[in-house]
């Protein structure tokens, strides 16, 4: 069966679930667009005259099968605009509907009480891994929707713009398959798995970390059995992550980590970082203000490495009593004056 008859039946179901109000890739109609365009030729015969000069230059003997065509009157009033509209409505409401399924997880306080006494009365357990499982198969088949029709626009036009919408998205923050969330709904999967004693052994099986590694890593084998590994490892303190955070350009680090290198103190948060303030990796700015704090992420370490995580726990929390005192010390020289 090719991708889109695959894909219009996944959406088919989707319609029928509960992901019937999200957005998704609009790949017929994408398609359509494409193979209009390509029954009526080439866009442009500059295009053409560029692709054979190209072809005739042995300097640029890698780049002889591109045209770099920069614009097509047929697809591209609407192409790229669409697609990063979509892209972008994906990932916002992939992001909201983990934020709010994992918030009930890791609930804390009386809500968490309220949970646990539902839970004598309703399976919320299965419900949730069941909802986990859809968004992560929501997320897939529209990532592959995406690459397959930038893929297509390549070959149609002879160009490589599709690679480069690519770049767009990983710059805008709306590569689907690199979002923290994903990475979270992995360690909820593993934490369910550890929890259950592989009651969902089935699902949760695609999931693996290995954390008494050099370079712990977590391993995604998505439904499509595309495979994704993330490191976590922080690039800072050079050890397993502990607190961590994302930031907005996909980085993790130790929160005490990401502190330090945003300049600010533990007791102030990330919130309050410059909006000057670089990722130490990628040199972006900006990235602190809206950092995910990943805390499944972080109660897999606790379940798996507890004395790393203990050890971590208390040498971050005197770090934080220091920073504190001193943080208190120098407000109180400020209002008094001296």
């Amino acid at each position: 069966m090719k991708f889109g008859e695959t894909f219009m039946e996944y959406l088919h179901g989707e319609q029928e679930g509960c992901l019937d109000k999200c957005a998704h890739v609009e790949y017929k109609r994408l398609k359509k667009v494409l193979k209009k365009c390509r029954s009526q030729g080439p866009p442009s015969t500059s295009c053409n005259d560029e692709q054979q000069q190209e072809r005739d230059s042995e300097q640029n003997h890698s780049l002889s099968q591109f045209c770099h065509c920069q614009s097509c009157p047929l697809c591209d009033q609407m192409f790229f605009s669409e697609l990063m509209r979509e892209a972008s409505d994906i990932a916002g409401c992939f992001s909201s509907r983990v934020r709010h399924l994992l918030h009930l997880h890791v609930a804390r306080g009386m809500q968490r009480y309220k949970l646990r006494l539902r839970q004598c009365f309703i399976n919320d357990q299965q419900i949730m891994v069941e909802e986990g499982r859809m968004l992560i198969e929501y997320v897939t088949m529209n990532a592959i929707a995406i690459r397959k029709i930038l893929k297509k626009y390549d070959k149609v036009h002879c160009s490589i713009n599709g690679k480069n919408f690519k770049s767009k998205m990983r710059s805008e923050h709306i590569e689907l398959l690199q979002s923290p969330w994903l990475i979270e709904l992995g360690a909820f999967y593993l934490n369910f798995d550890g929890i259950d004693g592989g009651e969902f052994s089935e699902f949760c099986s695609r999931f693996s970390c290995d954390l008494s590694a050099t370079e712990p890593v977590m391993t995604l084998m998505l439904p499509n059995y595309t495979k994704l590994e993330y490191g976590l490892t922080c690039a800072i303190c050079l050890e397993m992550v502990f607190n961590p955070y994302a930031l907005s350009c996909g980085h993790l680090f130790c929160k005490l980590c990401a502190c330090l290198a945003a300049s600010v103190l533990m007791v102030e948060g990330l919130k309050s970082a410059s909006s000057n303030a670089k990722c130490p990796v990628c040199r972006e700015a900006g990235v602190y203000t809206n950092a995910v704090h990943m805390l499944e992420l972080d109660l897999l370490v606790k379940r798996r490495c507890k004395e790393h995580w203990k050890e971590r726990m208390v040498a971050e929390r005197a770090e934080t009593v220091k920073q504190t005192r001193e943080y208190w010390d120098l407000q109180t020289k400020y209002a008094i004056g001296y």
